[in-house]
């Protein structure tokens, strides 16, 4: 009986992963886009102190009737140099759109010098050094980004970084 299911049990697991691996890729899941209960949903009420200036604190009600990106980045995070470009750029095509930048926990003169020395594509720039901000959008990766349209719904979620395809085949579109 023993021997049996030991030889019995790995056949199983074969077909149970198999089974779930052919579900998978037959429904095309892309890890970039894992389900989000946000998607469709009004945007999560936040509050977030200026990255530049303590004194100045920011939250969802400043941005009413306003189409937002926003960014959830870190100085020291690879991915989110590689994308930093394509956020200039789209700050520089798209002057009605409000570009918001959340630095998630990272260290403020970090995060100062990256956007210093390499640009900043924000319109605001929000501290999140405890993640609690992050935590209330769900993100568990960076970067991870956000759109809203002007009703303040979430309308697209990415995860990674921003690439030129998924700038002209997924985020452009939403933008116009």
């Amino acid at each position: 009986m023993i021997r049996k299911l030991i030889l019995i049990t790995p056949l199983l697991l074969l077909i149970i992963i198999s089974v779930f691996l052919f579900f998978f890729i037959i429904e095309n899941k892309d890890p970039n886009k894992p389900p989000s209960v946000l998607l469709n949903k009004e945007l999560p009420e936040f509050e977030l102190v200026n990255l530049f200036d303590d004194k100045e604190i920011f939250s969802k009600q400043n941005f009413d009737d306003k189409k937002l990106l926003i960014n959830f980045f870190a100085s020291w995070c690879i991915p989110c140099k590689a994308e930093h470009p394509l956020l200039i750029k789209i700050q520089n095509d798209y002057k009605d759109l409000i570009i918001i930048g959340v630095n998630f926990k990272d260290k403020k003169k970090d995060a100062v010098e990256f956007l210093n020395e390499n640009g900043n594509p924000y319109h605001y720039v929000g501290f999140d050094d405890k993640g609690s901000v992050g935590l209330e959008f769900g993100v568990f990766g960076l970067p991870e980004t956000f759109i809203t349209n002007r009703d303040g719904k979430i309308i697209y979620k990415h995860i990674g970084p921003i690439t030129k395809k998924i700038l002209t085949d997924e985020i452009v579109p939403l933008l116009k």
